[in-house]
Formats: C-alpha cells, sequence, structure tokens
C-alpha cells in the first residue's frame, strides 16, 4: 500500500485565502489557482514552485535536497 501525498497549507498572497493541498512528489507545481478570489498564483523569482512560494512546507524535490521555503 502506497503513502497518501505529503499536503502543505497554500495561503493565497492576494485574500489570504488558505487551502490544504495534495504536493506531488515528483515535479513542482508552477500555476494555482486561488480556490477563493481566483488568482493565479505562480512562483516567486526563484522559487521552483508555488508551494516554496506560499505554503506552509517546500515541496517534496527541494524538501529532499535539504532546502526550505521562502518566507512567506
Amino acid at each position: 500500500m502506497s503513502e497518501p501525498p505529503p499536503t502543505a497549507i497554500l495561503t493565497c498572497p492576494e485574500c489570504g485565502h488558505a487551502e490544504r493541498l495534495a504536493m506531488p512528489t515528483d515535479a513542482c507545481l508552477f500555476f494555482h489557482e486561488c480556490g477563493a478570489c481566483r488568482t493565479l498564483l505562480r512562483p516567486r523569482p526563484g522559487d521552483c514552485c508555488v508551494f516554496c512560494s506560499y505554503s506552509d512546507t517546500p515541496c517534496p524535490p527541494v524538501s529532499q535536497a535539504g532546502g526550505a521555503a521562502s518566507a512567506g
């Protein structure tokens, strides 16, 4: 039986809406549409994905490499 995917709380920088989302373990999520205000989130310069820019946990590829998420 496989483990469930890791999750993180992604917070929209525009409206502050927070969503718990499953993170892909083998790729970075480059775009995400906020569930509340429909803003299309993109990574900040220097971050690989929206999880590294706007969540409480860096994405699995960065976590495995020993990196850290940007401060919110």
